[in-house]
């Protein structure tokens, strides 16, 4: 893997990132730093943030890990489908707590950014995790170890040094907290975003980083993952691929939810009728989203039928949604989940019986994919709704703030 690696990464360090790149770059940004601002009224966020401050005040590593587990705390934030996770959100905290410090232009952090993200999406899609395994504390430190030397005026192969040196310690990240009801998920992107800071600061330290580590990492820790394809090549820009959400919860449960908001006009008022519903989704979003009868938020967040039976009843799924309603539950069970072997890529259908009725909605894509992008302005109206006031703010700064630029075309 590593010689396609170095090829990508002298790529990136050589080539400005086109018109169109910058302009997605710039949503993804503007998108991860709403679902930061929104997280602030979690008690555990605000408890974290007094944590850093007494252990670590002020430091580079303690606003990068609590931009980190912010960001991901309502499971709003964007993703890359074919990197199975975000590539961009913990390249994004690492970069902001670095450019904040040394006062680097918007500019400076958008580059490194978009680094970090093509770096991280490949690894992504070439680097499974196994069975039993998160995404989150796994290949994001990757993105963010290129991303940082390149924030820090280091070279391409400075950048592979530092993604050996990560290679060579990457955490074995459990899927069982959110099985299990526990928020320690949301410590594993802070621990990526820590990791990443320290591989890069190795790696411009002259710190030496053994040749193949990347793919003694696979042999050994991934022995078990699933096949996967190889890097994509220099000149393919993942980053026009990212999705944004429309909805707080994993994006496996996008597509329920999207067919239960279409239904719901037809059922609204008795809920209490339907005598039996059945969701019919592809394989993956079972095996990584079937969590029944969730008993946490963010077991919630992570289940297909959950953030069916909460559209359904509520006609939303946004960061309000996890308080675990006995109405929503009570729906939730009501739920039979199927896999849809017909589908070729994503997508659901949704069937309802009430009163002697049978309805069925399918959706083969939802508001944030490749084939149906959000646009600038749903964007900013979901950036303006998760962060109120002072991401409205903030979006009005004068134009010699740097994050005035996030509205920026």
């Amino acid at each position: 893997m590593e010689a396609p690696l170095a090829d990508v990464l002298a790529w990136l360090f050589r080539t400005p990132a086109p018109a169109p790149v910058d302009a997605k770059a710039r949503l993804l940004v503007t998108d991860t730093l709403g679902c930061v601002l929104a997280a602030r009224r979690h008690p555990e966020v605000a408890g974290l943030e007094q944590s850093f401050e007494a252990v670590d005040p002020a430091s580079v590593n303690a606003s990068a890990s609590l931009f980190a587990a912010a960001a991901c705390w309502d499971e709003a934030c964007e993703g890359l489908a074919r990197a199975h996770g975000r590539p961009g959100l913990t390249v994004l905290a690492a970069c902001q707590a670095l450019a904040r410090r040394q006062s680097l232009a918007y500019g400076e952090l958008l580059a490194a950014y978009v680094t970090g993200y093509e770096v991280g999406g490949r690894f992504g899609e070439s680097l499974r995790v196994a069975p039993g395994m998160h995404v989150d504390g796994a290949w994001p430190a990757f993105g963010v170890a290129a991303a940082v030397v390149r924030l820090l005026g280091g070279n391409a192969a400075q950048a592979l040094a530092a993604i050996r040196i990560a290679a060579c310690q990457m955490p074995y990240s459990l899927y069982l907290p959110v099985a299990a009801g526990a928020n320690a998920r949301n410590t594993y992107l802070p621990h990526a975003a820590q990791l990443g800071i320290l591989a890069a600061s190795a790696a411009l330290a002259g710190i030496a980083a053994p040749e193949g580590a990347v793919d003694e990492l696979k042999a050994r820790a991934l022995k078990d993952a699933p096949a996967a394809p190889p890097f994509a090549p220099p000149g393919e820009w993942l980053v026009l691929e990212a999705y944004l959400k429309p909805f707080a919860s994993v994006r496996h449960a996008h597509y329920g939810a999207a067919c239960a908001l279409a239904l719901r006009p037809q059922v609204a008022g008795r809920l209490d009728r339907i005598t039996r519903v059945n969701l019919s989704t592809y394989a993956e979003a079972i095996a990584y989203a079937g969590n029944r009868a969730p008993r946490a938020a963010i077991t919630a967040q992570f289940s297909v039928t959950y953030g069916t039976a909460c559209a359904l009843a509520t006609g939303e799924l946004g960061p309000g949604s996890y308080g675990l309603s006995k109405d929503v539950l009570d729906l939730e069970r009501k739920i039979t989940l199927e896999e849809d072997e017909a589908l070729a890529g994503r997508g659901a259908t949704l069937t309802i019986e009430i009163d002697g009725e049978r309805l069925s909605h399918s959706v083969d894509r939802v508001t944030g994919d490749p084939s149906l992008p959000m646009t600038r302005a749903q964007a900013l109206e979901k950036f303006s709704r998760y962060a109120g006031r002072d991401g409205t703010a903030l979006l009005d700064a004068p134009a010699t703030t740097p994050w005035a630029e996030l509205s920026r075309p």
